[in-house]
């Protein structure tokens, strides 16, 4: 057995960083790496046990399917609208992402049919590729397509979330679109540059505690074959990683490398953020603020107090839907954009910070990922926990047809989460500013200006983000 094989601790060297003239130590804290673990080295290493999760994940999405389009077009009594944005959401908000970044990406149905005719296999890849294995077009590259994919969810979120037909017309359609992509494009192009679902957890993975990373450097720079290169379905090139927003955890390199050189590591929160960022790209910063733009958006929908409101974003095309349509894309392509680059050029000024305000937008935007991640789980615990009950009426009458599969009764009930709810919100959103605090001040360290009366104007953007919040979800 080698060494990497008998080490479980990554240990990372201390590095040297300079900055704005000036040297700064510091350590990496250390990585659990579980691929050293035996028996879980051994699933990893097998295809069988991500296969037959895969498989469950894509019986169950064509049954969700059925279910959605053919059964009860009333929302509670639909296994479509249950499953999906109350059980699964829930699910992905409080489990994978949190937990583990992508890692829903490693076992999601969508694309994989597409993956088997790309490939031309199903466990392996067959002799040849199938379709044109274009590349995708570089000027579309980005996250900007997730992020208006996630708006056009946001703009119909009131009948989507509760319309199985609608509900059943748009995972049919974004199946349908994965697997035409994936024989037009090479690797998976539908995930990486369209599927929201595919950004939204890409972009908190940066806050996750689970990585994939080369172990020794110089081994894999000296490899010629790149054979992780190769194997890798989104065409990743470990060694080249920054962070984990592009990474689906398919563990397809770990498997390829020969030389035993990657690690699947359990690391501390929050471990891709912070660092000094020299891309002047705003496609990142722009999906960040959508995504706050969308939690503020859904909980006054979803659970604020205006029934008017949640009426008008059900009245699609109606004049309410207008003014709701124009309010919510004035929230998040006009308003929160400019109040953050508002802030980043206070500090720039403040700070006398000589770097251009575009860089800095760009880097001060992993601060907003920790009160982000903070806001959408805060808004879960309101709008699916209390229908978690509902799950066993679903299972027993998927259709709403009424059968009695698991002869349950009184499986409409909600879940009574008034006594927590408040108190846990308060807490995660506290979570939230104290983490994007920290983030923000190693940022500002990073910089060479470190000193918190500067950072204001960001800490004082994320304040008023949480007391709004705050203020939706509890009164």
């Amino acid at each position: 057995m080698t060494r990497l094989q008998e080490s479980l601790w990554v240990e990372e060297a201390a590095t040297k960083s300079t900055l704005s003239g000036s040297s700064e130590r510091y350590t990496i804290p250390s990585r659990v790496n579980l691929y050293r673990i035996p028996w879980l080295r051994a699933m990893l290493e097998s295809r069988w046990p991500q296969f037959l999760a895969r498989a469950v994940t894509l019986i169950g999405f064509v049954f969700t399917l059925a279910a959605a389009l053919f059964g009860s077009r009333v929302g509670n009594h639909n296994f479509a609208i249950i499953m999906v944005w109350i059980a699964w959401w829930t699910t992905l908000k409080l489990g994978f992402i949190p937990f583990g970044g992508r890692s829903w990406c490693s076992i999601c149905p969508i694309p994989l049919p597409g993956d088997w005719l790309q490939q031309g296999g199903i466990l392996d890849k067959g002799s040849h590729k199938n379709g044109f294995n274009l590349r995708w077009p570089k000027s579309l590259r980005g996250s900007w397509l997730q992020s208006g994919g996630f708006l056009l969810i946001g703009l119909f979120s009131a009948v989507t979330l509760t319309d199985p037909q609608v509900t059943g017309w748009v995972l049919l359609a974004l199946f349908a679109l994965a697997v035409g992509m994936s024989l037009v494009f090479e690797h998976r192009a539908f995930c990486s540059y369209i599927c929201p679902i595919g950004g939204f957890s890409g972009m908190y993975a940066k806050a996750a505690p689970m990585e994939v990373r080369v172990v020794d450097k110089e081994i894999c720079a000296n490899h010629r074959d790149k054979s992780c290169y190769h194997a890798c379905p989104w065409g990743l090139y470990p060694l080249a990683m920054k962070d984990s927003s592009a990474c689906g955890l398919c563990m397809e390199c770990l498997r390829a490398c020969p030389k035993d050189n990657l690690a699947l590591n359990l690391r501390p929160y929050g471990s891709d953020l912070g660092g000094h960022i020299s891309s002047s790209r705003l496609d990142e910063t722009f999906l960040a603020l959508t995504m706050l733009g969308s939690a503020l958006a859904f909980s006054a929908v979803f659970v604020g107090p205006w029934g008017w409101l949640k009426l008008s974003a059900f009245e699609i095309g109606s004049q309410p839907w207008v003014a709701y349509a124009t309010g919510f894309l004035a929230l998040n392509l006009l308003f929160l954009p400019a109040l953050f680059s508002l802030c980043v050029w206070s500090w720039k000024k403040i700070s006398q910070n000589r770097l251009p305000l575009k860089r800095l937008v760009a880097s001060h935007a992993q601060g907003l990922l920790p009160l982000g991640l903070m806001s959408w789980i805060a808004f879960t615990i309101s709008f699916a926990l209390p229908k978690l009950t509902l799950v066993l009426g679903v299972l027993n009458d998927p259709f709403g047809w009424g059968w009695h599969i698991l002869n349950a009764t009184n499986t409409s009930r909600s879940l009574d989460v008034s006594g927590f709810s408040p108190l846990l919100q308060v807490i995660l959103l506290m979570i939230g500013i104290f983490w994007s605090t920290r983030v923000t001040m190693k940022l500002s360290k990073s910089d060479g200006k470190h000193n918190f009366p500067s950072n204001m104007p960001v800490l004082v953007f994320y304040l008023v983000y949480s007391i709004g919040m705050l203020w939706l979800l509890i009164g």
